[in-house]
């Protein structure tokens, strides 16, 4: 494809040199170029790309483009944009030749519940009939092709990249959680969005952007950006029950809105009931009564199911393919998984933010006929200040919490420790226990319990690794739990 076709729908600030050169592919990764390639010289978190100029070109570059003039003249194209982050995404999505268009791809954003809701998703779409794809926190997928998700969103080239293999094998829709790291860093542009998904809001990621305003500007993003550029009349699926996303909606830019809410919005559930055997409740929605039964646990999980019907509605799907969607899904990996016989109760969650744990312990909590044992940690080069909360909230919600490490990375284990204990101790220094080695903590959490008290394992869900330092060692919370109940089971 020719460079100027790439570019043609750029802001260039400056162009230098012929554009009508023939470029065979893209890189934003300097050691990734080759004979033929166009080098994005994209500002990373640690490096930036613009600094990878002159080794791009070594390593057979045909052209440019960056925020900066290089120091040294170059003598391929150069052309010189605000924001090579959104050229990135622009010209990527042209170079696979606008692979959005041609599928119904819906987009899930918030907090918590995109990785419930996408399964969700995906489960209607299948039992409507249809091929889906999907990209998330836990693996990208169709049918029997399963890859690893190094990112809960690919970054643009590779998205659009993936978008394209997807309908190459046969999707008709993709489902694709989208990150706030994401949206703020342009990844999803120039994506036609048939659907926008927001779940709740909360604190989240402040290691990266800093406040909380600034982690909402980028959610809001998809929302007043990402979707209005849409070529397909798209529609905003809004949690009415959190109050910063019922402002969001009086916001919004001309697109077609669907609300849903325990008790309020197009979509709600005014007869419902919960147990730790799952969930029965008959939504009201635009389409008629819905009747639902599935095992999922928790009223978070309802709140997904309103999503994930508002979703099915927005598309078209028939009610009865709604219906069977919800009812075939029975796990979502690491997310409130139950382990074993139920005696004890053991779940596993991904729950790794302050509220997600309050929602998860209360949750649990409301439930359970015992007590609630918590097996919490945080993980390590990440946002510290919701350390001290989870340590509040863990040791008031539980009868017992068992603090221990999560992915400590290069932190030191017990500093990470340290710190969620200032807000423990807050509560009771005599309520929790202090268990670095996290297979350890598993395994007293389980000992410990008896008949109908209920063990939550959070932080890591469906993670099948820990990294410790540089290094990313085998490790399942899952597993970890199976093995404790076993050996439970034979020391009784």
């Amino acid at each position: 494809m020719q460079l100027a076709r790439l570019i043609r729908s750029l802001d260039v600030i400056e162009s230098r040199g012929i554009m009508d050169v023939d470029i065979t592919d893209i890189s934003y990764h300097s050691h990734r170029v080759k004979e033929g390639t166009l080098f994005v010289a994209i500002p990373g978190t640690k490096r930036d790309g613009y600094h990878f100029i002159e080794e791009s070109i070594t390593r057979g570059a045909r052209a440019i483009i960056t925020e900066q003039i290089p120091l040294h003249p170059v003598d391929i194209p150069l052309v010189v944009v605000k924001d090579t982050r959104k050229a990135l995404a622009q010209i990527s999505a042209e170079f696979f030749s606008h692979p959005s268009r041609e599928i119904r791809l819906v987009g899930i954003t918030g907090t918590n519940g995109k990785t419930t809701t996408s399964y969700l998703i995906e489960s209607i779409i299948k039992a409507a009939g249809k091929a889906v794809g999907v990209i998330g926190t836990i693996n990208y997928r169709l049918g029997k092709k399963v890859q690893p998700a190094p990112t809960t969103t690919p970054q643009s080239y590779d998205l659009q990249q993936l978008l394209r293999e997807m309908i190459t094998k046969g999707a008709e829709y993709v489902v694709m959680e989208v990150s706030s790291h994401a949206l703020d860093q342009e990844r999803v542009r120039g994506c036609h969005f048939d659907v926008g998904v927001i779940t709740n809001i909360t604190p989240e990621h402040l290691d990266y952007h800093e406040d909380m305003d600034r982690y909402f500007a980028a959610k809001k993003r998809f929302f007043h950006e990402i979707l209005p550029e849409s070529e397909k009349d798209p529609w905003a699926i809004i949690n009415l029950d959190d109050p910063l996303l019922e402002d969001l909606q009086k916001e919004l830019p001309p697109v077609r809105v669907m609300t849903y809410g325990l008790d309020q919005g197009e979509v709600k559930a005014p007869q419902r009931e919960i147990s730790l055997g799952g969930i029965r409740a008959t939504l009201s929605s635009p389409s008629g009564p819905l009747e639902i039964r599935t095992p999922l646990i928790g009223e978070y999980n309802l709140y997904n199911i309103m999503a994930a019907t508002a979703v099915g509605i927005s598309l078209g799907i028939p009610t009865e393919a709604i219906h069977q969607g919800i009812k075939d899904l029975s796990l979502i990996p690491g997310r409130m998984e139950r382990i074993g016989d139920g005696n004890p109760w053991v779940l596993v969650d991904y729950a790794h933010t302050p509220d997600a744990l309050e929602k998860a312990i209360k949750e649990v909590r409301r439930l359970a006929l015992g007590r609630v044992f918590v097996v919490f940690g945080c993980g390590g080069d990440r946002d510290r200040t919701k350390r001290a909360p989870m340590g509040r909230i863990g040791v008031t919600w539980s009868e017992l919490a068992i603090i221990t490490s999560d992915n400590p990375r290069t932190e030191d284990p017990l500093k990470i420790i340290e710190e969620i204990e200032k807000g423990a101790r807050g509560v009771s220094p005599h309520r929790y226990l202090v268990i670095p080695d996290r297979r350890k903590a598993i395994q007293k959490a389980i000992a410990l319990a008896e008949e109908q008290d209920c063990v939550l394992i959070t932080g890591k869900g469906h993670e099948d690794y820990q990294i410790i330092g540089e290094q990313r060692l085998p490790f399942d919370d899952r597993d970890e739990a199976r093995k404790a109940l076993e050996e439970r089971d034979e020391g009784s």
